[in-house]
Formats: C-alpha cells, sequence, structure tokens
C-alpha cells in the first residue's frame, strides 16, 4: 500500500507522522507499507492546509502515485474543525481513498500517548490540555535531552511512540483511533 501522508507543516511533523504511520498499516495487515509525507508543496499551517485549493494542488502533483492520501492537521481547540474535515473528505474522496483527520490538540499528542510518561503526569490532564505541545511535549524533549536532534526530539520520540500503536489507538479515540479504522475500511476498499 502505498500512502500520501499531508501535514499541516511537514518540517516537523513528518518526524512524528511517518513511523506511526508506517506502524499502523503493518498493524492493520500492510506487510510492506511505504509511506511518503508530502514536502511539495509546504503548506505551513493548517488555514493553509484547510483550503481547498492547496489540498488540489496536491492531489494533482501526486495523482495516480498513491493509494491512500490521508490529511492530518492539528486540532487546536478548534471545535468545528472535524466539521471542515468532512467537507474536505466529501469533496476530495471521490475516485480516490482521501481521510482527513485532526490530532485532540496537536500530532504532538500522538507520539505522548505512545510513551512512557513521568510519573505525575495524568493522561487525562496531557490529553485535554490545548498546547499540549508547549505544556508537555516540549518539556519531555527537554528532560530527555534531544532538543538538538533531528525534529526537535521528533524524530526519537516518533520512533519510540510507534512500537506502541496500541497505546496510541487506546489513549487517542476520537481521532487516531477512528482514523485507523477509517484506514483499514478505506485499504479493504482500494
Amino acid at each position: 500500500m502505498k500512502v500520501l501522508i499531508i501535514p499541516e507543516d511537514f518540517r516537523k511533523d513528518q518526524y512524528m507522522l511517518k513511523p506511526i504511520f508506517e506502524r499502523l498499516l503493518r498493524s492493520i495487515g500492510d506487510s510492506s507499507p511505504k509511506v511518503r509525507v508530502c514536502q511539495d508543496p509546504l503548506l505551513g499551517g493548517d488555514r493553509e492546509a484547510l483550503k481547498s485549493e492547496r489540498i488540489a494542488e496536491v492531489l494533482s502533483a501526486n495523482r495516480g502515485m498513491y493509494d491512500v492520501y490521508v490529511l492530518c492537521v492539528d486540532r487546536d481547540g478548534q471545535t468545528g474543525r472535524r466539521r471542515r474535515l468532512d467537507q474536505i473528505e466529501a469533496e476530495f474522496g471521490t475516485g480516490r481513498v482521501f481521510l482527513a483527520e485532526n490530532a485532540w490538540e496537536e500530532i504532538e499528542t500522538w507520539v505522548l500517548a505512545g510513551l512512557e510518561l513521568p510519573s505525575d503526569w495524568r493522561w487525562a490532564e496531557v490529553r485535554a490540555e490545548v498546547h499540549v505541545k508547549e505544556q508537555y511535549f516540549e518539556p519531555l524533549v527537554a528532560a530527555r535531552g534531544f532538543v538538538d536532534s533531528p525534529g526537535g526530539g521528533r524524530r526519537t520520540l516518533g520512533d519510540e511512540a510507534s512500537r506502541n500503536i496500541s497505546a496510541i489507538r487506546q489513549k487517542c479515540p476520537e481521532d487516531f483511533d477512528a482514523l485507523a479504522e477509517r484506514l483499514e475500511t478505506g485499504i479493504q476498499a482500494a
């Protein structure tokens, strides 16, 4: 299965999304998934990533090259974000498997879900934090000494978290697990 992940900003997100999606695809039956994170064009944020014309640009440039396309953005506390993602899926899902998901609240949350966290952190508090990157992820990166590593620690922690896909699915049911289920259905249909 060839999958293109379309992040709102690949510069850091690629280090988390690629290993997590490779492991997820293996866990749902694809023994040799080919996952690429879209780097051209650089969307540069959720505002651009949610524009139909920008998604059309990505899909046009990658027409016929992938079996599945997955748009991943942060929720960033925007309660109406799912509604916009549903509109995008309806617009671009005809004739191809196109899924769109928002990490609750940031993609770094998915990574944290797959890691062993400090004993004084409560998952419910991590999950509820809108600024999870600043409040939890970056302090963990600093505590583990990964600030100067690729992606500001995202490569190392993304790889580590990917080894625990079941925990990510369990701890992130509204977003990651829901996407995993839709991805499995989409792969079967492709």
